[in-house]
Order: structure tokens, then C-alpha cells, then sequence
């Protein structure tokens, strides 16, 4: 309900002129068709006024106009507005580089085929998640949005129940070893606590009966835990083009703490990080643990990938998903517009109109940037 959406921006604006937070919201409503907009000529008269803007102010500002100036292909200022609002927001994200990439390699050197060996067959044999993990912005709303359309799925969201359930599961072991180590000494019986709690604290988000999904992302650090817990369960990895991916995490600003996408390198090494980590758990994992879906593939030919994705989970097939768009179930995520409309191919290759700027990025990414 876009319109109603924008109308009740407006109001916003109304009553608390100086809120710019309204318009990094509002620009994702509504698609920006020529430079007189009323919305973008408000923006550019409040980052030009002769009052200098606190950084908040300025950095929601720079995010929306980078979106509006997208809208318009007027790429140049996109990014330049863009780089200033990450630059702000930079400054004040909590993100420890080194220690997110040993965790990576330590994960890596822990989780090997001789772990995953020992504790295999254990754990709870319960069919009910189907876990979507990968990058943000890499199409993992999309599919869950798909799969949520079956009326035996219900859709859960961004659930930190993998990491809350670990918390609780570490903080009643006697040695309280930290993870990945953890899963080194982790007796085999003591996989299905861990599942149960999970499945516990999941029980929340939906019926005790229903298949749900767990589109976390970032639950690919705990990918070996997850599929020697709970064998049963179904796990759906979401690919896209990593220039694509990239370009449009450093794009958004994040409600949550994804504070590795404001620095085009550190979002390089990082996204260099999770591909090897993916690597890894294909290495060392049994066969059919992971489904990889491409992002580009359901863009071109949607009812093909949907069918091999229902297939995968174990769902009879239901023309419905193929409406998901239809689908009135909350969406938290920043691609909340995005899939409330059919799909739509613009996003592919979207990285080239920035090329130019994206040196930082290119260069950490290597051979994976195609």
C-alpha cells in the first residue's frame, strides 16, 4: 500500500519537518521519475541550507538521495551521496574487522571432516526449518517470501534463535567453551540440547505443527552446527552476483548491525570471508546439505527454481508461491518494497553503472568479481 505509505510520510514531515529519518524510509515507497520531484527537491534544499545539519540529519539525508538519484540514473550523484552517508555512518559502527575474519579462519581450522564425522548422526530428526542463509542483498527475502507462500510454511523472519539458543546451550556447559571450539569437544548426545533449544525458542514464531523458515543470513557461521543438530532440517544458500550483492548492501542503511558494508574495502574482505567459509562447509559437510539457489536464475525463470526449491524442502507443489508478491505477511528486511511487487530483472548487473567507483571493492574481491 505504497500510497497510503507515502501519504503517511507526509504527515510525518508535517508535524517534525527536521525528522530526516522519515526520508530514508519514504524513498523506498516510491520510485523517483523526474528531478522536479516534490520529496527530492525538499532533500536538496535541506543538505544545501545554509545551517549546517547534524551528522544524523546528514547521513539519512545522503542515503535517500543516493536512492532518489538511482531512481533517476544519475549515478555519479547516487554515489557520491552514498559514500557520504557511509562515510558518516562509519564513524560511528561498531565493527571489528580482524576479529569477524579469525572467527572465519578459526571456524575453518576447528570445523573439520573428522569433527563433523564424529558428531554426524546425532541430534533431532525435526523437519520443521528450512534455514535461508547469504550475503544481505543477496535475494534471501525473496525466497523466503516464495517459500512463505506455500500454505504449509509459515514465514519467521530474521530469527537470532541459532545464536540465542548457543548462548543459553554454551552457558549450561560446565566448560562454557566458546564457539567454533566448542564443537571440537562437544560430546555427540549434546547435539540434540542444543536442537532442542533451538526448536524451543523457534517454537514462538510459529505453530508447533508448521513448517517455518529461519532467513537469518548470517546463520551461515553456524552451518556445521545447524546441519549436525538438526539433520532433518533444510537449508537453502542464496547466491547472487557478489559486485551486485555488494554494491547494493553498501547501498542501504541497515536498521541491524551490519556494520562491515560502509567501507567498500572492508566489504570486500569480508564478502571474501563468507564465500570461503561457504567453501569450507561444502568440503566438509555430507552431500545434499545445502541447496544453492541463484538469485539470477529465479529472476529469469521463476517457476522453474520455485519448483526445485519446494522439491528440496519436501513441499507439494502450490501455484501460490509463484505470487508471493500477494502475500500480506510482515517483512522487517530492507528489501521490504522490493517483494511486494512481481519480480523484475533491473537489479541484475546493476554494479556496472558504478564501476567507476568501485576500485576498493573490486580490488579485495579478485577473481570473484565477475
Amino acid at each position: 500500500r505504497f500510497d497510503e505509505a507515502v501519504a503517511a510520510y507526509d504527515k510525518c514531515l508535517a508535524l517534525m519537518p527536521a525528522n530526516s529519518g522519515v526520508y530514508a524510509n519514504l524513498v523506498d515507497a516510491k520510485t523517483f521519475r523526474d528531478s522536479d520531484d516534490r520529496h527530492l527537491v525538499a532533500m536538496e534544499r535541506a543538505v544545501a541550507g545554509p545551517s549546517a545539519l547534524s551528522d544524523e540529519r546528514q547521513m539519512y539525508l545522503r542515503f535517500a538521495l543516493g536512492k532518489a538519484y538511482d531512481d533517476l540514473q544519475r549515478y555519479d550523484e547516487a554515489f557520491d551521496n552514498l559514500a557520504q552517508g557511509c562515510a558518516i555512518k562509519r564513524r560511528s559502527a561498531i565493527y571489528n574487522e580482524a576479529e569477524t575474519l579469525r572467527l572465519v579462519e578459526r571456524i575453518k581450522s576447528v570445523v573439520t571432516s573428522g569433527v563433523v564425522e564424529r558428531l554426524q548422526g546425532h541430534g533431532v530428526a525435526s523437519e520443521q526449518p528450512i534455514f535461508i542463509i547469504g550475503m544481505p542483498r543477496s535475494g534471501t527475502t525473496l525466497i523466503e517470501q516464495v517459500i512463505a507462500s506455500h500454505p504449509s510454511v509459515k514465514g519467521a523472519g530474521e530469527l537470532r534463535e541459532v545464536n540465542d539458543a548457543l548462548g543459553e546451550f554454551r552457558m549450561g556447559r560446565a566448560s562454557r567453551t566458546p564457539y567454533p571450539e566448542l564443537m571440537g569437544e562437544l560430546p555427540p548426545p549434546e547435539l540434540a540440547k542444543f536442537a532442542q533449544r533451538y526448536l524451543e525458542r523457534a517454537a514462538r514464531h510459529a505453530p508447533a505443527s508448521a513448517r517455518f523458515t529461519d532467513k537469518m543470513p548470517s546463520n551461515f557461521f553456524y552451518l556445521g552446527l545447524i546441519r549436525l543438530a538438526m539433520p532433518k532440517a533444510k537449508v537453502i544458500h542464496v547466491n547472487r552476483n557478489p559486485v551486485d550483492t555488494c554494491l547494493s548492501c553498501h547501498s542501504k542503511l541497515f536498521s541491524g548491525e551490519v556494520n562491515y558494508t560502509y567501507d567498500l574495502s572492508e566489504l570486500g574482505r569480508y564478502y571474501r570471508a563468507y564465500h570461503g567459509l561457504m567453501q569450507h562447509w561444502r568440503t566438509v559437510l555430507p552431500t545434499g546439505s545445502i541447496l544453492d539457489v541463484q538469485y539470477e536464475d529465479v529472476v529469469s525463470d521463476i517457476e522453474t527454481q520455485a519448483k526445485r526449491i519446494l522439491d528440496y524442502c519436501g513441499l507439494s507443489w502450490d501455484a501460490r508461491v509463484l505470487d508471493f508478491h500477494l502475500n500480506e505477511r510482515p517483512i522487517k528486511t530492507a528489501s521490504t518494497a522490493q517483494v511486494r511487487q512481481p519480480i523484475y530483472s533491473s537489479s541484475m548487473e546493476r554494479w556496472r553503472n558504478y564501476e567507476k567507483h568501485l576500485g576498493p571493492l573490486l580490488g579485495e574481491l579478485g577473481d570473484l568479481a565477475r
